[in-house]
């Protein structure tokens, strides 16, 4: 079973590689002709509405709510119930989304007063917002219905192609950057365009895989269906637990309105860069234990379900450990090497790599998060995840209050970090409480083997990383190279530490 999962995190993980690769290019691209400042801003709150309400009712609450159904239904159904199932949920959610898309649309001044008051200072950015999200607020309904289809090929163990359709999103963004918007007399609407047009291309792509297995679907209306209220029911709580990040990252957006202009630019990129080990690593796990998570709690077996979330633990602190230690230590570096091109300049590389660096303290959070919540919802328990994202949420409120006014826009992104360690440690417990998880034999020799190979990379860091000054002086060859070789330089030392300690990949698939 572990080394089919770990075979399953792999094709997640490379087709998520991929997709952060490009839509790294993508914010360099993005940096480089829109800089830091109030357009950029205007336009990364009205793409963060709809991504957010995507993540809250698609990724988030929907999926975690529709798989273990799904999976029930494929255990103990018929081809014709289980198919039934797949027409009434699309024929629902599209409805239920599409109405959301209509009225997100109608209240887009009211949403940007209420997520972003401090733009109500600056009339013109105000209404540009408005504008913005107007074109943007369409893809949460083609965004919601790429998930909704993911789901089921997840479900079926078919997980490239919903991997893969993140890629339609930077390919579209970049060429609209590119080619369009200096055609344009307000080149930011080019951008704002293209997220509609992905979010299009990223439903196509589905449609055919969907028809291999026979679950193409022919949505209908199936409020009273018994699987769909079962969904509904599942939902409902999921859609807060599953997104306590998101609704923290809304909140800093509220603060960071009121901060300098250019704030919400430097957290955005600061978030960017923290998906990138999140999603191949915490969303990649997530994606593929959550179905084999079900079918295990499905068929009675608590030993297999254990073992798979140890697993999927051990893999996370193998990876998202170092990755957490590298973002703080190299926050300056890699963003000068990525973004420091044409009006996105050094102080903008300082004041984001503020950022970055607090960030970075609460990737294991994120990680582990992404990791844990599945063990909960894969038993169709909704009601504890909702209440420990209740104390996470409160958690960051206060930690803002604190860190915002001496720290600014870092003290925000500190803050989420925080609650995020409060999340994950919130849902261990609650998994060690239930008896879901007991953890395997071997825990003390692998955090000693982890201890070790992290201070031998942190060592190696700080000796290549040098002062920032010389960095942000530097030419953009230079700057590549550098990162480059300090990166594997690194890697390198990890690696061979962990061997020398006694760690083996094969360990990986006999857990």
């Amino acid at each position: 079973m572990s080394k089919t999962l770990f075979q399953s995190t792999l094709v997640v993980s490379a087709m998520t590689l991929l997709s952060r690769v490009l839509g790294l290019l993508r914010e360099m691209v993005f940096a480089h002709y829109f800089g830091a400042g109030p357009v950029t801003d205007a336009f990364l709150f009205a793409f963060r509405i709809p991504n957010f309400l995507r993540r809250l009712f698609a990724e988030g609450g929907f999926s975690q709510a529709f798989t273990p159904v799904f999976a029930e239904y494929r255990q103990t159904r018929s081809a014709r119930e289980l198919k039934e199932l797949v027409d009434r949920v699309f024929g629902t959610l599209g409805m239920i989304l599409l109405f959301l898309s209509a009225l997100g649309m109608l209240a887009a001044p009211l949403l940007v007063w209420a997520f972003t008051p401090g733009f109500a200072q600056r009339p013109e950015q105000f209404a540009l917002t408005g504008d913005l999200l107007r074109i943007t607020f369409p893809y949460l309904f083609f965004v919601s219905l790429t998930a909704c289809a993911g789901g089921i090929l997840n479900s079926c163990g078919r997980f490239g192609p919903p991997a893969f359709t993140p890629v339609l999103l930077n390919v579209s963004m970049i060429s609209a950057t590119l080619w369009i918007a200096p055609r344009l007399e307000m080149p930011i609407m080019a951008v704002a365009w293209s997220v509609t047009v992905a979010g299009v291309l990223q439903v196509a792509l589905q449609l055919p895989f969907l028809a291999r297995l026979g679950l193409m679907p022919r949505p209908r209306w199936g409020w009273r269906h018994d699987g769909v209220r079962k969904v509904l029911k599942l939902m409902v709580p999921t859609l807060f637990g599953t997104s306590v990040a998101q609704i923290n990252l809304l909140i800093n957006t509220q603060l960071a309105s009121f901060l300098a202009a250019g704030s919400i630019t430097w957290i955005s990129y600061s978030d960017r860069l923290m998906e990138f080990p999140q999603a191949l690593l915490g969303v990649a796990l997530g994606t593929v234990i959550l179905p084999s998570l079900s079918k295990e709690h499905a068929d009675a077996s608590p030993e297999a379900f254990s073992r798979t979330l140890d697993w999927a633990l051990r893999l996370a602190l193998l990876i998202g450990l170092p990755a957490s230690l590298a973002l703080a230590l190299l926050a300056g570096p890699m963003l000068a090497t990525l973004f420091q091109y044409g009006k996105f300049g050094a102080y903008d590389v300082v004041m984001t790599s503020k950022s970055l660096a607090t960030y970075s303290i609460g990737l294991l959070g994120f990680i582990l998060v992404k990791v844990l919540a599945p063990g909960f919802y894969a038993r169709q328990d909704t009601r504890t995840p909702v209440k420990i994202g209740i104390i996470a949420i409160c958690a960051n409120i206060g930690f803002n209050l604190l860190l915002v006014w001496p720290l600014a826009h870092a003290g925000l992104t500190l803050a989420t970090s925080l609650a995020a360690c409060v999340n994950a440690g919130l849902l261990l417990r609650g998994l060690r409480r239930d008896g879901a998880y007991r953890p395997a034999p071997g825990w003390r020799r692998f955090a000693w083997q982890l201890l070790t190979a992290n201070l031998v990379m942190v060592g190696v860091l700080l000796w290549g990383a040098g002062d920032l000054q010389l960095w942000l002086q530097a030419g953009a060859a230079e700057r590549a190279l550098r990162l480059g070789g300090l990166i594997l330089a690194g890697m390198a030392a990890y690696a061979v530490t962990l061997l020398l300690c006694g760690l083996r990949p094969r360990e990986l698939l006999k857990h």
